[in-house]
């Protein structure tokens, strides 16, 4: 099947609108705190194939269809209730490690945390918790790979969101209020 790029549609979200992207394999990219043109732009150069709007797709294309329940799912993650459809991701841009990270942490159920150790260890790497974290700061499909679920070893809230937007406080408070969202409540970093 000739792959046709992405189509892209935007959720309204308590940060402002998060913008989704989907190919014929699955949801490529969620972002947040973002433009729709620097999404776009930045979709087009990491896929190297354009990006449409999902008004142009026709009603019968995949992607469509992949939108919808990723959309759902946002949504009811967004209203504090766990996600009824499965998700399907396209992570084959991502490195092979960054694929193996992402597919362990899209398996944490909703409510349910763990370490970047134990992520480190359920993909066979047991010393790799700083790697890890390398991968999650890369994570291109934001919320629905809920990299929020990962936290320190030591219980307390760990890290959020790379250097990718705001300051580091922000970021955790983010990451605090989604995993509430959850009903998880968990000790602020020592640091």
């Amino acid at each position: 099947m000739l792959d046709r790029g992405a189509i892209r549609t935007t959720v309204a979200g308590p940060w402002g609108p998060l913008n989704l992207a989907a190919t014929e394999r699955g949801v490529v990219a969620v972002e947040w705190l973002t433009t729709d043109v620097a999404f776009e732009t930045a979709l087009v150069r990491r896929l190297g194939a354009p990006v449409a709007p999902v008004e142009d797709a026709d009603g019968d294309d995949p992607r469509r269809a992949t939108l919808e329940v990723a959309v759902d799912a946002l949504e009811r993650f967004l209203d504090g209730r766990p996600p009824t459809g499965v998700v399907t991701f396209d992570l084959a841009d991502r490195p092979p490690w960054d694929r193996r990270v992402l597919d362990a942490v899209a398996a944490i159920e909703w409510g349910r945390t763990a370490s970047y150790g134990e992520i480190a260890r359920r993909i066979g790497a047991p010393r790799a918790a700083r790697a890890v974290g390398g991968a999650l700061g890369r994570n291109p499909i934001a919320l629905l790979i809920p990299c929020h679920r990962v936290i320190a070893a030591d219980g307390t809230i760990g890290g959020y969101g790379g250097d990718a937007w705001g300051s580091r406080e922000e970021r955790l408070a983010i990451k605090r209020e989604l995993l509430l969202r959850e009903g998880v409540t968990v000790a602020a970093s020592a640091v």
